[in-house]
């Protein structure tokens, strides 16, 4: 069973990388973030799929540092381990505020970014807000990198999971975000998150998702093929039922900018070939992206509403 420390003597063996480190005696594993909450932002957010940000927006809360390490990641800025986390760190009443804030500014859910390291302090969380009465839909914003185990705790908590298909090319997995083991071990969370959630989506009267489950794919420049097998996999491992978010914001952080394949936007005849794909394989349900959204997506956490659109 998947632990956390909550105290000096428990390991972690939260996320597929099994540390074993005792988080709550300061020892470092992966993600280099002890067993308090450290939190980057929480903010109001209107960026999200249609249906989950609704008119009003989503209160999102981005956890600082990350399970993976893609090289290619937007949110650089809070996402790398090789910054100190405890900058980030914050106090649960703190917390529980600054969410009620932005829930009374009229956010209809509450999303948790990049939690999959941080899984029993935003259970916490989620406790906290039941305990005000608060009937929020809550978003498991995750790039699948999850143990299988962790997934099924949190089948009576989580109303919307929103999880990532990154890869099913383990070179590229391994190249881009250290996880040869990607593709195998989102492959088993996301089959869990199935047969939690199925297919349909089940909406509230305002047209905002009340419980289900997206699946975002970002296309990457020079990988239509994995794209593909991704969809591939989507299609014959789960359902073309599912609701699918194909996205071609890629825009290259700082990081990946002399890159010879990342360090350019996404072209439309790559793009195009991975919609031609979607289709063909009978998705059905979803989102595309106008090429030009990768001028749309870019956050500055150092700023108070950190993307422009909101």
């Amino acid at each position: 069973m998947p632990t956390t420390a909550n105290n000096n003597d428990q390991v972690c063996a939260l996320c597929p990388r099994d540390c074993r480190v005792r988080r709550g005696a300061g020892e470092d594993g992966y993600c280099r973030t002890g067993s308090d909450l450290y939190i980057a932002s929480i903010c109001l957010h209107r960026g999200e799929e249609p249906p989950v940000s609704g008119e009003t927006g989503i209160c999102n809360v981005f956890f600082a540092h990350c399970n993976l390490q893609c090289i290619y990641c937007q949110n650089y800025q809070i996402s790398s381990n090789k910054s100190q986390a405890q900058e980030f760190r914050m106090n649960l009443p703190d917390v529980i505020e600054r969410i009620e804030d932005v829930l009374n500014r009229g956010a209809r859910g509450v999303g948790f970014v990049s939690p999959s390291h941080y899984v029993p302090a935003m259970r916490e969380i989620i406790s906290e807000l039941k305990a005000h009465r608060r009937d929020q839909t809550f978003v498991f914003n995750t790039s699948a990198y999850d143990r299988v185990e962790t997934i099924q705790e949190l089948e009576d908590e989580i109303s919307l999971y929103l999880p990532d298909l990154k890869y099913q090319d383990r070179a590229l997995a391994e190249e881009y975000s250290g996880a040869a083991d990607y593709p195998f071990i989102a492959g088993e969370a996301l089959k869990e998150i199935f047969r939690q959630k199925g297919a349909d989506l089940i909406i509230n009267p305002d047209g905002t998702i009340r419980s289900g489950m997206i699946i975002r794919h970002l296309v990457l420049p020079g990988a239509v093929e994995n794209s593909k097998e991704c969809l591939r996999f989507i299609a014959e491992k789960l359902s073309p039922d599912i609701h699918i978010s194909l996205m071609a914001q890629y825009h290259p952080p700082p990081r990946v900018r002399n890159h010879p394949v990342l360090g350019r936007t996404l072209l439309k005849e790559e793009y195009s070939q991975v919609v031609d794909e979607m289709h063909r394989l009978g998705f059905h349900r979803g989102w595309v992206q106008e090429l030009e959204s990768h001028h749309s997506y870019l956050p500055d956490f150092d700023q108070n509403g950190v993307f422009d659109n909101d």
